[in-house]
């Protein structure tokens, strides 16, 4: 899995090990999708003590993944970011059946479980509590095609070259923004047949 999100960091056996445990996985998450926290603010999101968001944070910083926002805060309360950089992930890059493809796998699961959440938010409470003028900007869909390999890397290329078009121009909060996601899916449906064969 690749981000188009500016440069991509590809996720090593090392650095794996700064994601391997769910609450540091919905930390990063948190940071992505609500912006900038102290440890105190994430641990009221996420239901947890700001001792175990500070504990976990600080391994997250060891990694690289998160840093200091120096621009907030204050002596007594530090503010947390996002690195800036985008994560790519190929658990084929791991053994099978490895410690490393292991943490890869599970990093991956908690990555899609929490893009589902947030769809499920969306999909639930968006019609209600949004302003309209939101929730029709919205938009969730599904395409279906048929493809070679070669179609569905020129597929993938084209999306990732809007992806970081939009990012390069649209990351930093303007007047009148929210936080936004765009999920994008595009892979062989299990259980297809390959068009032609046998």
């Amino acid at each position: 899995m690749t981000s188009p999100y500016r440069e991509h960091r590809v996720l090593d056996a090392e650095s794996l090990k700064g994601l391997a445990h769910p609450l540091r996985m919905q930390l990063l998450e948190s940071l992505k999708s609500l912006g900038p926290a102290t440890a105190s603010q994430l641990g009221e999101r996420l239901g947890e003590s700001s001792g175990a968001t500070s504990y976990h944070l600080r391994i997250l910083e060891k990694h690289g993944f998160v840093r200091e926002d120096t621009t907030r805060g204050s002596a007594r309360e530090r503010w947390w970011e996002r690195s800036p950089n985008g994560l790519s992930l190929n658990v084929t890059d791991f053994e099978p059946h490895s410690p490393e493809r292991a943490v890869a796998e599970m990093v991956g699961r908690e990555w899609e479980r929490h893009r589902a959440a947030l769809l499920d938010d969306f999909t639930s409470r968006g019609p209600s509590e949004l302003p309209k003028e939101w929730y029709d900007a919205s938009f969730v869909n599904t395409i279906h095609l048929q493809l070679t390999t070669d179609q569905l890397c020129e597929f993938g290329a084209e999306v990732e070259a809007v992806f970081e078009r939009w990012v390069a121009t649209h990351s930093t909060p303007t007047p009148g923004s929210r936080p936004v996601q765009s999920h994008f899916n595009a892979f062989p449906v299990m259980g297809g047949r390959v068009s032609g064969a046998e």
